[in-house]
């Protein structure tokens, strides 16, 4: 008798002759872009270093393309949105030292927004690995420590022969449920020294799946058919595991009303009967989500924005689904389904009961005209106008990633992302400067569409190296700068807190005239000629940069009324 686990796969005379005969001049680097070829990756994000050479120089020999970005932080940023916009792993390659450290915050925000990116880094040469002795250029006592508290895994390889593997492994746990950045090191060494290892060919990873467990989902389900009152958070697990529909459906058969976190923007269709959208920042929304008996919240872990900083206290049965087991039940007691939001779903819609509740889609029209007059009454009639010029002007389809500014903050709750995984932000872990870099690898994987991006002055000054990174690979990328002449929030969150700013105030280049001296076009434009000028910046190919000098208010803090 034969079973499963005695049949091998046996390699055809062909792949034998071509492993006994390798073609000469390899080294370990070849290993690696070979690796990433047979697993499936067809472009890789980075930026060379002294330890890293024999990577990139394998490049050359390969059928990869490569997108070099000007400072790794802003490297990990593209990758990060490659990751969001095609579900697949990035390769994001770095050198050792202060070229892998500076991208730790690109990574921490992948973590945070569960983006897979694939991070394959340099090493000082083996003989110096632990030491932090040696007197290597670059050189850390433990470089991997650096990272093990950011991404999801760490993989350390010391001998040629172990590349393939840890590759393939490090791929397999970045696109594992909840999906995100992973870490692997080699040594220069071994990426300089020739190899008789034979050319990578086989690259099939199976990331494991995340089934709920079929008794909890069997509560849920009779919780929500019997509710009188339910109510959904879709929070940005919906988006990662393409799941929206099945929301929709689910949300429907409930007759339930949805919000949607600002990392989950678009999971739900924002003018549906059942949409309360995303104004998680408002003491409305809260109450009624409060009211509600039973709470499903889908891929999120109610942190600090999705609980209105933390005010938000629900009354009734709380159903959490959620992928990463850390965030399980860590702000608020419930029902804990550990599992993928596209299967947990399903299994919802397999046993649910179907309500009827022809109040429900009047109970939402309520709230939202709450929350509008609240807005109305704080003359805010500028920020609105801007945000609707960029809607009007952005097509539909086409994806946006807001930086941490003013009008993003507005966009997290006012924004209508018209679709899933169109509208990215870096909420997730907050950093400066993700704007522009994400929306150059979202570019990159995927020219079909124009890209937006949206900074503030603050943090378009982390990113500006990156307009030689447009131009040089003509990325369809459009970068609206709001220019209020400093950090903005943080000049609104100090004079609130003590009364005036401290170092809120920049001096800042002429952004259009910058733009241009890359040879990126560039205009300046006014609330009243927004629309037009970005639409005709978004319908032009290649890179563009549009300057709005505008000094825009958030709305009040509703946690606070």
């Amino acid at each position: 008798m034969t079973h499963d686990h005695d049949l091998v796969l046996r390699p055809t005379g062909a792949q034998t002759e071509a492993a006994l005969n390798p073609p000469p001049g390899r080294n370990g680097g070849d290993l690696v872009v070979e690796t990433l070829a047979a697993l499936g990756a067809t472009t890789v994000f980075g930026l060379p270093g002294q330890h890293a050479l024999g990577m990139f120089d394998a490049l050359r020999r390969s059928d990869l393309r490569y997108i070099g970005l000007r400072v790794e932080n802003n490297a990990g940023f593209a990758a990060d949105a490659y990751g969001r916009i095609t579900g697949e792993a990035a390769p994001l390659l770095l050198s050792t030292g202060p070229g892998a450290l500076t991208s730790l915050a690109a990574l921490q925000e992948a973590r945070a927004a569960s983006a897979p990116v694939l991070a394959i880094s340099s090493q000082v040469p083996t003989a110096g690995l632990g030491g932090g002795r040696h007197g290597y250029l670059h050189e850390l006592p433990d470089q991997a420590a650096s990272f093990r508290g950011v991404v999801k895994s760490v993989h350390t390889v010391r001998t040629q022969s172990q590349i393939p593997s840890a590759i393939a492994e490090a791929w397999t746990s970045a696109l594992t449920v909840p999906h995100g950045p992973v870490w692997v090191e080699i040594p220069q060494d071994v990426l300089l020294a020739k190899t008789p290892i034979p050319v990578v060919t086989g690259g099939d990873t199976f990331p494991e799946e995340l089934p709920p467990r079929l008794e909890l989902t069997a509560v849920a389900a009779d919780l929500l058919s019997r509710a009188e009152r339910p109510a959904i958070i879709a929070g940005g697990g919906v988006v990662r595991a393409d799941a929206s529909k099945k929301l929709r459906q689910l949300a429907e058969r409930l007759q339930a009303p949805v919000v949607t976190t600002f990392g989950g923007k678009g999971a739900f269709p924002w003018t549906h009967p059942l949409s309360l959208q995303s104004w998680l920042e408002d003491r409305h929304t809260t109450d009624f989500l409060e009211d509600a008996d039973v709470l499903l919240v889908v891929g999120s872990g109610l942190g600090e924005l999705s609980s209105n900083y933390h005010t938000f206290k629900p009354r009734g049965r709380v159903v959490q689904i959620e992928a990463d087991l850390g965030k399980l039940e860590s702000n608020h007691p419930a029902l804990g389904i550990h599992a993928d939001a596209r299967l947990a779903l399903q299994a919802l819609l397999e046993t649910v009961g179907e309500r009827t509740d022809p109040a429900a889609p009047e109970r939402v029209r309520e709230v939202l005209a709450k929350v509008r007059e609240r807005i109305a009454s704080q003359e805010l009639t500028l920020e609105q106008d801007v945000l609707a010029a960029v809607r009007k002007a952005l097509p539909r389809g086409a994806p946006s990633f807001w930086d941490m500014t003013i009008l993003a903050y507005w966009a997290w709750s006012a924004f209508d992302a018209k679709a899933p995984n169109t509208m990215h932000s870096a909420q997730g872990a907050g950093g400066l400067g993700y704007g522009f870099p994400a929306a150059l690898g979202a570019a990159a994987a995927d020219p079909t569409h124009p890209v937006l991006a949206v900074s503030g002055d603050g943090g378009a000054l982390y990113s500006i190296a990156e307009l030689a990174t447009a131009r040089q690979y003509d990325l369809n990328v459009t970068w609206l700068i709001v220019d209020d002449g400093g950090y903005g929030i943080l000049r609104e969150y100090m004079t609130d807190a003590f009364g005036e700013p401290t170092a809120t105030e920049l001096t800042r280049p002429d952004y259009v005239a910058l733009a241009e001296s890359f040879g990126v076009p560039g205009v300046r434009t006014s609330p009243q000629t927004l629309e037009t000028d970005l639409a005709k910046a978004l319908a032009a190919p290649g890179p563009s940069v549009v300057v709005l000098p505008a000094v825009l208010r958030m709305f009040a803090p509703t946690h606070l009324d």
